[in-house]
């Protein structure tokens, strides 16, 4: 397996985690709006575990982009774009199994997650010329 394919991977597995992070840390927070409480440090030592939570999204975020940049240097980027959609499948699947996040699963939603999941194995298959170059 190219190397590329674990960068892209790792990607959308950072990717899942800061989703699922952010979406946790703004659900506890007790009103998400911008203003001046943000900087007042009462309100931000109440919200330290929401705060916490976000940062470690927005750390993997960080760390995904870096992820990302070594994929690309290993995989075609038109095989290494569609991949990430991966990320897609695995925030629905883990929105729906973790009690927590409480997200309805639905016939249609995970024919959709069916139809990303066919076009990432329809973009990883090995081309005709990549098959000739094997024999």
């Amino acid at each position: 397996m190219n190397k590329g394919y674990l960068w892209v991977l790792g990607s959308a597995i950072l990717v899942t985690i800061a989703q699922l992070s952010l979406k946790a840390g703004v659900m506890e927070l007790p009103s998400f709006a911008l203003g001046w409480h943000w900087l007042q440090i009462d309100w931000l030592l109440t919200n330290t575990v929401s705060l916490s939570i976000i940062f470690v999204g927005l750390v993997c975020y960080a760390l995904s982009m870096l992820c990302w940049l070594f994929a690309l240097k290993f995989i075609a980027l038109n095989k290494a774009y569609p991949l990430i959609s991966l990320s897609y499948v695995f925030v629905y699947i883990l929105a729906v199994v973790l009690p927590w996040f409480n997200e309805p699963a639905t016939w249609l939603k995970a024919a959709g997650i069916g139809f990303i999941l066919l076009g990432v194995w329809l973009i990883s298959r090995p081309t005709v010329q990549q098959t000739k170059n094997i024999k």
